[in-house]
């Protein structure tokens, strides 16, 4: 009985050069995975951000007309005011009258966390009235 001849052949030895190179492959795939990451966190930031300033931008331009159409409504008592605004963080009113028959209605606030105060302007012309 013949007994079959298996020969092995002998593993390659690894060149010097080629040790280690899988380990900072591996370590450059997670560095740009960790900075994709980040700018999806940072443009979810700013999202987040530039959806609550339109909100508010809405709000204040929702309040303008408000108190415009109660100026409309009587005109006989069209007074320069102040008032505090409470839909809007640190929100505030002004009724101006710059001239006869004109109304300038300014609405200011500050969004959280921020030093720049945002206003929308409406201007009208109002007849009538005292």
């Amino acid at each position: 009985m013949l007994t079959p001849h298996v020969s092995f052949i002998a593993p390659q030895p690894i060149a010097k050069s080629q040790q280690g190179v899988v380990l900072l492959e591996s370590l450059i795939a997670v560095l740009i995975f960790s900075m994709g990451i980040l700018a999806l966190v940072g443009l979810q930031a700013a999202m987040v951000h530039n959806t609550t300033a339109s909100t508010y931008r809405a709000e204040a331009s929702y309040i303008a007309q408000q108190k415009l159409g109660e100026l409309w409504a009587d005109p006989a008592n069209i007074v320069a005011a102040d008032t505090v605004v409470s839909e809007l963080p640190n929100g505030k009113s002004s009724v101006t009258l710059p001239a006869a028959g004109q109304v300038m209605i300014v609405i200011t606030w500050q969004q959280p966390g921020e030093t720049e105060v945002h206003n929308v302007t409406t201007n009208a012309r109002i007849m009538g009235g005292a």
